[in-house]
């Protein structure tokens, strides 16, 4: 296999999430009534921003092969503690800020070390966790509500638009990608999770490290996810320990997962191709709301979609001549 091809396969499912979402979003704003400009750009950025990050989070797990189910209650966790402590002058909302990842990325040390060290199935653990996690959120904030001195100014600045009409929000989210899935991709840790993902016994038997793989992915699942909370407080300025929101952010990030061609299977996907997919899941909701049609009808179009997807990504099911190709 030449090189290009090689590539091409390795982000084959980044690529059609790319394709899916621009396709989708050339209808919205072909159709918007505002035309293709920086607000309609920049709501549709802050929308999709949240469901990105979260899918993030979700991303790290399933390639080792796993699911968080808790992804969405740190990410109401972190909200509800962000409307609180992003306060103040800006050294103290900047304390307050770093709190809040802080506090994200110990949920995600707590879901490793009970999956890695109490042998649980991550979806089992992490439901239990999730509950954990959501009844510190309500004791938090047991009605919706934000600090009276919430510093709206770093909000503000980290969701409007930077000169030329981009979407600081899409920057932040750049920054993420540069700054916590490239270099851990690159890493040898990231290349475990990939190894563990793919095989755990193989993994194993070559001497990878299995357990600080596994750590890593759910500790910077947790950050990732308390980014997202942190955000949902930028656009909000409160908090809300909203089940429905929680659930919804969830299935969501793993709807997003499998359309950008990250595998439930484990080992194969990308960071990057879920926060296409993301963006794509939210452009739904969108198309929807451009062509008037019934906001119930968005079930609906978003089980197509990924429909579409997942059967994509099943295609190479049909070239298969030998049943042990599969596990190859």
């Amino acid at each position: 296999m030449t090189d290009w091809r090689y590539r091409f396969a390795e982000h084959r499912g980044t690529l059609v999430a790319f394709a899916i979402f621009v396709l989708m979003f050339v209808i919205y704003v072909a159709n918007h009534p505002a035309g293709f400009t920086a607000n309609v750009v920049t709501t549709a950025a802050n929308k999709g921003v949240l469901l990105a990050l979260v899918a993030m989070a979700q991303t790290l797990v399933v390639l080792t092969a796993g699911i968080d189910l808790s992804v969405g209650s740190i990410f109401i966790l972190t909200n509800c503690l962000a409307s609180s402590l992003v306060a103040g002058g800006p050294a103290q909302a900047g304390l307050g800020i770093a709190a809040v990842l802080a506090a994200g990325l110990v949920c995600g040390m707590v879901n490793g070390l009970i999956v890695i060290y109490g042998r649980l199935q991550p979806i089992v653990a992490t439901i239990a966790t999730g509950a954990v996690y959501f009844g510190i959120a309500l004791w938090l904030r047991p009605v919706p509500g934000g600090a009276d001195d919430f510093n709206s100014d770093i909000a503000d600045a980290l969701t409007g638009q930077l000169p030329g009409g981009v979407p600081a929000s899409l920057v932040a989210l750049a920054a993420v990608v540069l700054v916590v899935w490239v270099p851990f991709r690159r890493s040898v840790i990231g290349r475990a999770v990939y190894a563990t993902g793919s095989s755990e016994l193989a993994a194993y038997m070559s001497g990878v490290p299995i357990r600080p793989a596994k750590f890593a992915a759910y500790a910077l699942s947790g950050l990732l996810a308390g980014i997202g909370g942190l955000y949902l407080t930028f656009f909000t300025y409160s908090g809300e320990a909203s089940a429905a929101n929680g659930a919804t952010y969830t299935l969501y990030s793993i709807a997003a997962v499998v359309l950008g061609g990250v595998s439930l299977f484990g080992g194969v996907g990308s960071a990057v191709g879920a926060i296409f997919g993301a963006f794509a899941f939210r452009t739904i909701g969108d198309l929807l709301f451009v062509f008037d049609l019934d906001p119930l009808w968005q079930p609906l179009f978003q089980g197509v979609v990924l429909l579409l997807a997942v059967s994509l990504g099943a295609a190479r099911l049909f070239q298969v001549r030998n049943r042990l190709d599969l596990f190859g």
